[in-house]
């Protein structure tokens, strides 16, 4: 939707050059700022801020009316218009940060800050830990968007992964479709994307779902969403196609670029940059962060061990500089703030700066006390070799096209909810802000219109996103 739904878009306006710094080093300068978690935002001395020429990066995430308040759809997305590559890398639900509250997952940043322009900004500096820069842009997309944008394309041919069968009773919400390849309508397109698992008639969770958890999800909605691209590519030339893919975008998606923005964008996707060359499908590239199992970390909430997976900290570096990095010059491990386990439950992060004062102390009394015999020595420095632990899982760096077919023995949600309480806390949450199992539902209004300024660094207000069924 974001690439092609733009095309009809009347005055072409470049957009501003970002200038912002990236992220950089979270290295606290005194005691002081290390307690009030005071951080250092640009680049590391004789590392250049330089930026290539017409590279842009973007925050995607999609919301869904029957979501809770946590973004559950989140993707980094890069178009490097002169080499006509677009990038997109989604970055998993369950992906553990460094924040002060109990539950540290990514989804629920933008909640626990109150949604709108603060979530929106909270959740593109949580990403910057992640990968080293702020994406220049956001774009908030409704998912049922996705399922208008079907429906105007004629459908999209998709080889369904496993049978699909799930029944939502309080949400009046049914999903049902078969296994094999066969014409996707709109309707079933939102199936598609929301499906996590089976379950019977009356709404009971069956343990048939992707045998990889929420990664398989992803890796179905980005295999569908390139085949939709594709489709959309071939109809762009139809004059009814092009209208009707413009309405939808500019219905459900609510971004700070202009429209006259969006149409330079279209333009050099579409007809080409300065030489003439045209972004095609094999310059489109999904990806999914590069993760290890993050086992072991206990939630003082729930009583358990939420799932979580953290960032594989040299494959995300590579994986940045090679398709994400607006900088002329390599991003720099010691530029992210990457979360890791320590053997002993407690938790370590590669800035050196948690946020969670408390846990450590917390998980250390927990360990001594069911340790009477011997005193638990906790090993909480970061590993001198690589600065992400031995995974029992991983998911390679390498692009992904296809979905998992094969069904899970076992759920593949996680053993704590994975939502967070729609509270408004300050604008930085006490670490003493734990959530409640049942977000609101409750969604504030979409404006209707973009904001007409780009070079500003302003963001939208979005309701709470998607969760799916």
């Amino acid at each position: 939707i974001v690439v092609i739904g733009i095309a009809l878009a009347i005055f072409v306006q470049k957009p501003a050059q970002v200038t912002q710094p990236s992220r950089g080093s979270k290295e606290p300068t005194s005691t002081e700022e290390q307690e009030e978690g005071v951080t250092n935002t640009t680049r590391p001395d004789g590392v250049s801020s330089d930026r290539k020429e017409d590279f842009y990066t973007f925050l995607v995430w999609g919301r869904d009316t029957y979501g809770g308040g946590n973004t559950d759809t989140i993707m980094l997305a890069s178009y490097d218009i002169p080499n006509q590559q677009l990038s997109v890398m989604s970055i998993p639900r369950d992906t553990l940060v460094n924040v002060s509250w109990d539950i540290k997952k990514i989804n629920s940043v933008y909640n626990m800050y109150g949604g709108g322009d603060e979530g929106m900004d909270a959740l593109k500096e949580e990403v910057s830990q992640l990968v080293g820069f702020i994406p220049d842009y956001t774009f908030v997309v409704e998912w049922e968007a996705v399922g208008k944008l079907v429906e105007a394309v004629g459908g999209v041919y998709f080889d369904v992964p496993c049978r699909m069968y799930y029944n939502d009773l309080s949400q009046n919400f049914k999903i049902d479709l078969q296994e094999g390849y066969q014409l996707i309508d709109g309707d079933k397109a939102m199936q598609l994307l929301r499906w996590r698992h089976n379950s019977d008639d009356n709404g009971n969770i069956l343990n048939s779902g992707y045998a990889n958890g929420d990664l398989g999800r992803i890796e179905t909605q980005q295999a569908f969403l390139q085949a939709a691209i594709e489709q959309c590519l071939q109809n762009i030339t139809d004059v009814k196609t092009i209208t009707g893919i413009a309405q939808i975008f500019f219905e459900n998606v609510t971004t700070e670029l202009s429209v006259g923005n969006l149409a330079w964008f279209a333009q050099q996707a579409i007809f080409g940059n300065s030489e003439g060359k045209k972004l095609d499908m094999n310059s489109v590239t999904f990806l999914t962060m590069p993760w290890v199992a993050a086992n072991g970390v206990w939630s003082r909430t729930y009583n358990n061990h939420p799932s979580y997976v953290a960032p594989d900290v040299d494959e995300v570096v590579e994986v940045v500089n090679e398709y994400f990095n607006p900088y002329v010059e390599d991003l720099r491990k010691d530029e992210l703030d990457i979360m890791y386990v320590n053997d002993d439950g407690t938790l370590g992060c590669t800035s050196g700066v948690l946020e969670d004062t408390k846990y450590n102390s917390w998980v250390k009394g927990k360990n001594s006390g069911s340790s009477s015999s011997s005193g638990s020595s906790s090993s909480s420095s970061k590993p001198s070799s690589s600065t992400s632990p031995s995974p029992s899982a991983s998911a390679s760096a390498s692009p992904s096209t296809s979905p998992s077919t094969s069904p899970s023995p076992s759920p593949s949600e996680s053993t704590a909810p994975s939502t967070s309480p729609s509270v408004t806390p300050s604008p930085s949450p006490s670490e003493s802000v734990t959530p409640s199992p049942s977000p609101s539902e409750t969604q504030p209004a979409v404006s209707e219109t973009p904001a007409p300024s780009p070079s500003e660094s302003v963001t939208p207000s979005p309701s709470p996103s998607e969760s799916g069924g």
